[in-house]
């Protein structure tokens, strides 16, 4: 990847469309933004992946997060919190709870943070008919 200076920040190309990456929201994404959106959809991917491979009836996956960061050290990101809304239809928590120690073990971004960034998952089941 290569990234070139802007006005207010950085702009990448990549094979999805441009990147602009910046400090202030009014020129792009906020590079935590950035670190939570991976951590977030690489933990969604990889659940998704797992339910499917257990033949699970899932209609949608929602990710909800919340993160702690520390202003006294450079505001860096400390804690993040991601909450699954799971929808579909006979989903068994049991099996959920395995499925996200799966993808915790599975998601190379958690695995990236390991040891300097909590990342703590919670779920909750939606039940449709």
């Amino acid at each position: 990847m290569k990234f070139q200076m802007k006005e207010g920040g950085f702009t990448s190309e990549l094979p999805y469309g441009e990147l602009h990456i910046s400090g202030d929201e009014t020129y792009g994404f906020r590079p935590y933004q950035l670190l939570v959106s991976s951590i977030a959809v690489c933990s969604g991917g990889v659940l998704r992946k797992i339910l499917e491979k257990k033949r699970m009836n899932i209609d949608d996956i929602s990710i909800n997060t919340k993160v702690k960061r520390n202003e006294q050290q450079a505001n860096r990101v400390e804690m993040i919190h991601l909450h699954f809304v799971i929808k579909g239809k006979g989903i068994e928590e049991k099996k959920i709870e395995k499925a996200m120690e799966l993808t915790k073990k599975h998601c190379s971004m958690v695995q990236s943070v390991k040891g300097s960034i909590e990342v703590e998952e919670t779920f909750s089941i939606i039940e449709i008919d």
